[in-house]
């Protein structure tokens, strides 16, 4: 992987699972490297869960989403964030936030990042309006009812959605 430095010189990284990426992701992704200049989107694998997409999947789906956007390189990392911050030499973490029961857990979790790796600093942005309801989960448990995602995910997931629940009756516009 390259080491691409934003404009303050600091790399910046938004972790994810992105099982699967959503428009609120994009919305958050686009805006941070409109703000930083550049941005490493790290496909996370999260032990706690069961992603129904494989990571080269995931990974995919946001290469195939952000092809025409500058300044974004695609990583994986199967560990803890804070040792992939020291090994990159990042010094930002990006997070969104929808409602206040994530910011509980975020809070939580940049505090222990701090205590791990005192150089790192999370910067929180919240999606657009449009995005606030927006979930992977949710997305998963529409498609399994035959509901139409096509306005949440990029038309590459809602044709995977589809796919993966067996569902012919999901609308791709």
């Amino acid at each position: 992987m390259s080491e691409k430095r934003c404009r303050n010189n600091r790399l910046v990284v938004y972790p994810g699972t992105f099982d699967p990426i959503t428009n609120g992701h994009l919305d958050i992704i686009k805006r941070a490297v409109k703000l930083f200049g550049s941005l490493i989107v790290l496909v996370v694998r999260h032990s706690e869960k069961s992603p129904l997409f494989s990571l080269e999947e995931r990974i995919e789906f946001i290469r195939s989403a952000t092809v025409n956007c500058k300044g974004i390189e695609i990583d994986s990392f199967d560990g803890l964030l804070m040792n992939y911050a020291k090994e990159k030499g990042i010094r930002v973490i990006i997070r969104g936030l929808r409602a206040v029961s994530d910011f509980d857990y975020e809070f939580q979790m940049m505090q222990l990042n701090r205590r791990l790796y005192s150089e790192v600093e999370t910067i929180f942005i919240m999606p657009r309006e449009e995005y606030f309801f927006l979930s992977s989960s949710t997305i998963k448990e529409i498609v399994s009812y035959g509901g139409d995602v096509s306005s949440f995910v990029p038309k590459l997931v809602v044709e995977k959605l589809r796919l993966k629940f067996k569902r012919s009756d999901v609308i791709i516009k």
